[in-house]
């Protein structure tokens, strides 16, 4: 099994509103993704939000924690590829979204008690579900 190193970012728009990602069409994540060997855990969530969403003006809150799944795989967790993920807070003045990766088709905006029903990993859910009241 490979195991792998992923950062993202629970991105707060003006109204305070939940940045949500669509990747590869058919799963629903927090913007996240692979930490390059030339970066930091923070230097790759900045990375993967504006790759994700067109979202670059970012100012770090604080860190809200990390937490180990499997990656998507058709029919479920694919077991090949174990990823630890550090997630960021960050806010935002932009609103306007438009992705810049075509694996990452699709980005919204959602109400904080929506996204826990939106994110497609149960992990990624349990997750949301676990820092909510810090967002």
């Amino acid at each position: 099994m490979k195991r792998t190193n992923s950062a993202g970012g629970v991105v707060i728009s003006p109204e305070g509103r939940i940045l949500v990602v669509n990747q590869k069409g058919d799963s629903w994540s927090l913007p996240k993704g692979h930490i390059e060997p030339y970066e930091d855990r923070l230097q790759a969530a900045k990375r993967e939000i504006y790759e994700e969403s067109g979202i670059n003006d970012l100012e770090l809150v604080r860190e809200l924690g990390t937490y180990k799944r499997y990656r998507i795989g058709p029919g479920g967790d694919d077991m090949s590829e174990l990823k630890n993920i550090t997630f960021f807070l960050f806010r935002t003045t932009q609103t306007d979204l438009s992705p810049r990766d075509k694996d990452n088709p699709e980005a919204l905006w959602a109400d904080k008690e929506q996204v826990a029903g939106l994110l497609t990993h149960p992990k990624d859910k349990e997750f949301f579900l676990r820092i909510k009241e810090q967002v």
